[in-house]
């Protein structure tokens, strides 16, 4: 039996919420990418709220392609982490590999100040 790709990153995101939980002190970055979109948000596990969040379909996020809007919503987010307070974090890649848009995303939240 064969999984399908949705399946098998469900599977892999189980796999890394085992291990990655956010805390009020330490809150997880959560990235979802669709085919068009990529979102990303700070979350507190322990009082189950939504910190922060930021996402390509905003306005001040500047188009150009995937890998550079995804580098501007991790900047997005990380400005909007610091300004509430936030500046360690865990992250979580949501299943998907740590290359392309999701690494982008990361770097552009490293680069703007956070740390994880």
């Amino acid at each position: 039996m064969s999984l399908t790709k949705t399946e098998r990153r469900q599977r892999i995101k189980f796999r890394i919420r085992k291990i990655v939980s956010g805390t009020p002190s330490n809150p997880r970055l959560s990235v979802f990418r669709s085919n068009k979109e990529i979102y990303a948000q700070i979350i507190d596990d322990v009082n189950g709220v939504t910190l922060v969040a930021a996402s390509s379909r905003e306005k001040e996020v500047v188009k150009g392609t995937k890998i550079e809007i995804a580098n501007a919503v991790g900047k997005l987010v990380a400005e909007r982490a610091l300004k509430a307070g936030i500046a360690n974090i865990s992250f979580d890649r949501g299943g998907y590999l740590y290359h392309g848009r999701v690494k982008s995303l990361a770097e552009g939240a490293r680069e703007a100040g956070l740390k994880f």
